[in-house]
């Protein structure tokens, strides 16, 4: 399973990275929400990870963007941000997100919801 990551904190990317490598996923690594549009146009991961608050594009824009292109729009979305405020949350949901963890995040539990759409995605 190919995952691609779009998070500006670079200590936060490189743990997430590290983790799911560890697992065995295949991961992509982008810095921003432009970076992480490029590079899921020419990679087309399997699944996207992104942070809400980002240089050039935030990750809301990103779902947006990713949910209207035929190519992408059934990529699933999970949403990594220190943002829970209830309009946002409730924005990436509507935006097309499949799930959503306010910062600071377990490891375990992302790994165990990345499990759970991979399988929600296989039985589709």
């Amino acid at each position: 399973m190919k995952i691609l990551i779009a998070e500006d904190e670079p200590l936060i990317l490189q743990t997430i990275e590290l983790k799911l490598k560890k697992e065995g996923y295949e991961v992509i690594a982008c810095v921003d929400g432009l970076d992480a549009l490029q590079k899921i146009d020419s990679e087309k991961p399997d699944l996207i990870i992104t942070d809400i608050m980002m240089p050039y594009m935030s990750g809301l824009e990103v779902i947006r963007k990713v949910k209207q292109d035929i190519h992408s729009k059934n990529i699933p979305v999970i949403v990594l941000s220190t943002m829970g405020q209830e309009n946002i949350v409730e924005e990436a949901f509507e935006l097309g997100a499949d799930d959503y963890l306010k910062k600071p995040f377990s490891l375990s539990e992302l790994s165990i919801r990345i499990k759970k759409i991979a399988r929600q995605s296989k039985l589709q």
